[in-house]
């Protein structure tokens, strides 16, 4: 029976679940807490960098501090040595789900709401890490697991900065050629990141999730950074028209080349894609439309669909120019319409204003007129409940409103974002009236109370009282048993309302039953009842019966804790009795004395000992 590898001393290893450039991740089993984790261990070549080694424990150690529920947790970190090299390893969370890399593996391109759901997901635990001054540096669906459940979860939380950080280079593996392809722009020119680089990663996945491919490809690492940093990706809906124009402008502006026109947090972009998901006008088409850029600073346009398909145009798009594919891979170049069709278009444009105009003016001096409706000077207040403080804002004042900002904590609305106005929206009021704009600052805070000493039926219902929930866990340990040791966020901390706050307490050693005499089924059945294992070793007895138990070690009354193993001396009978052999004599010369054959036993056969484990 081969033994299962074992990291650390407590990590015991069953088998490969993922293989990378970078790493391997193995399904274990922690026997310390007894319970399902991955193990990610590094390349053994990597593990060689001395550089590399401390600054992935450090970046690993930073991951760790992370608790959220839409980030796999960090548990460990440890080194084990192969051919004499050190080489790091991560213990994660064990996540039964697959990778949006799986997901897109099956050539499937996913509704735009079930996108931007899963988008909505990632952008949760981004804006989580970095309002705790982490970068991920590396988001791509290789990193993002879906659950059964259907949730996302995001992993390597600052592995990618000990890659950045080491030797490796963009010319390095298949591993880095599939990361160059969700690289921002000042990734690729080596400059320094913050949290918007993550920001054009994600926008990069939701191009992916929508059209089933990638925004740029190419035969090297460097082809592909090129385009990151030169080339304007092609809009979703020219690669499929179904694609809604709110999804266009949320990439673009995601993936927008300067970090300064691209949304400024993972809150932002979340909450565009919550409009998107209420069915609400987004942000991004009206940003991008106000900064006249799209994308890379050049004048927004129409964007044509491909041969076949029915004309569709951008949220953001004005028309001076159309586009055409071009006969070296289908990239959209600009050019200029036609002399003829430019006058043609202008004078179809001209006309009309001209008219329009001309009853404007006639409706001005009409309403200017003594006696007049004075209800023209009412405005209609917009709906502006779940944008952003900054894009209501916009929306009131667009209208001739004045806006008074008021906030309060809100559980179900997220922070920075609009609950309501007042007067409410419909409501028609005149130019320059002040509405008030109800803004959530997130969940209230509350702190963690005292729950030491607690017992688990007192803690949970302490924390109720706190409006906190409990999250029991439970570890082997010799302190009073039932009692809370530890919790996690610590008591006088302080965190959101509703949030989970982790209570440890012992878990219960178990009595070693006395089984000597028994029959080795009845054996194993009282020690299983204990949650004990059993290892059995054969011995030939004269005394105790085959098939009982001779002896037991640990010994009966012994303090373990579950999952540990009992060995188990079992009788397999007595030994065989030697049988009685006459011994012929050879003496050729017979003798006048009388001699007698004296018999000569054998010694004993004793079978030898056979082990046998079972659980």
């Amino acid at each position: 029976m081969t033994q299962p590898r074992l990291l650390g001393g407590r990590y015991e290893l069953d088998g490969v679940v993922g293989r990378g450039g970078m790493a391997e991740v193995y399904r274990a089993r922690d026997i310390r807490l007894d319970r399902v984790v991955a193990i990610k261990t590094l390349r053994s070549d990597l593990a060689r960098d001395h550089i590399f080694q401390a600054r992935f424990r450090r970046e690993a150690q930073s991951a760790a501090s992370l608790n959220h529920p839409s980030i796999v947790a960090v548990y460990d970190t440890g080194e084990d040595t192969t051919d004499g090299t050190p080489v790091p390893y991560i213990v994660m969370e064990f996540v039964d789900g697959r990778t949006l890399r799986d997901l897109l593996r099956q050539d499937r391109r996913l509704l735009p709401e079930r996108a931007i759901e899963l988008v909505d997901g990632i952008l949760r635990a981004l804006d989580y890490s970095h309002r705790g001054g982490i970068v991920h540096r590396d988001i791509k669906p290789a990193n993002v697991m879906i659950t059964l459940a259907g949730d996302v979860k995001v992993m390597d939380f600052g592995i990618a900065r000990a890659m950045a950080d080491s030797a490796a280079t963009m010319t390095q593996t298949a591993q880095v050629i599939g990361t160059a392809q969700y690289l921002s722009p000042e990734q690729a020119r080596g400059e320094r990141v913050d949290a918007r680089s993550d920001i054009y990663s994600t926008g990069c996945v939701l191009y992916e999730l929508l059209t089933g491919q990638p925004p740029f490809t190419g035969d090297s690492p460097v082809a592909i950074a090129y385009q990151h940093v030169r080339e304007d990706p092609i809009p979703p809906s020219q690669i499929d028209p179904e694609i809604p124009q709110w999804a266009d402008a949320i990439v673009l502006k995601a993936m927008a080349k300067d970090p300064a026109h691209r949304y400024q947090s993972a809150a932002e972009m979340r909450a565009d894609i919550q409009r998107a998901m209420s069915g609400m006008p987004v942000d991004a088409a009206h940003t991008m439309a106000m900064t006249n850029n799209n994308y890379t600073g050049q004048q927004t346009r129409t964007l044509a669909t491909p041969a076949g398909g029915p004309a569709t145009q951008r949220t953001t798009a004005v028309p001076p120019y159309e586009y055409a594919p071009t006969q070296a891979g289908g990239r959209y170049e600009r050019r200029r319409g036609s002399k003829t069709s430019g006058l043609a278009i202008a004078a179809w444009i001209l006309i009309p204003l001209l008219v329009i105009g001309a009853f404007i003016g006639i409706g001005y001096a009409f309403l200017s007129s003594p006696g007049s409706n004075e209800a023209g000077g009412e405005v209609q207040i917009p709906a502006v409940a779940g944008q952003t403080l900054k894009g209501a804002k916009s929306a009131l004042e667009a209208q001739g409103l004045k806006v008074k900002v008021v906030e309060e904590f809100n559980s179900d609305v997220e922070k920075g974002t609009v609950i309501a106005t007042d007067p409410e929206s419909g409501t028609k009021v005149a130019k320059n009236s002040e509405v008030t704009l109800q803004v959530s600052k997130g969940a209230p805070q509350v702190t963690v109370p005292r729950l030491v000493g607690l017992s688990i039926e007192e803690a949970t219902s302490t924390l109720e009282a706190n409006k906190l929930k409990a999250q029991v866990v439970t570890i082997v340990s010799s302190k009073e048993q039932g009692k809370v040791f530890q919790s996690k966020p610590a008591e006088g901390e302080k965190v959101d309302a509703e949030s989970i706050v982790k209570i440890y307490v012992p878990k219960q050693q178990v009595t070693v039953p006395d089984v000597t005499g028994q029959t080795l089924a009845d054996a194993k059945s009282a020690l299983q009842a204990e949650n004990l294992k059993v290892r059995t070793v054969r011995q030939p007895s004269a005394d105790v019966p085959e098939g009982n138990v001779i002896s037991q070690s640990p010994q009966a009354g012994a303090k373990l804790n579950p999952g540990m193993t009992i060995t188990l001396v079992v009788s397999s009978g007595p030994p065989e009795e030697a049988t009685p052999t006459e011994q012929p004599t050879d003496d050729p010369f017979p003798t006048d004395e009388p001699t007698e054959d004296t018999p000569t036993e054998d010694p004993p056969i004793t079978e030898p000992p056979s082990d046998e484990f079972s659980n």
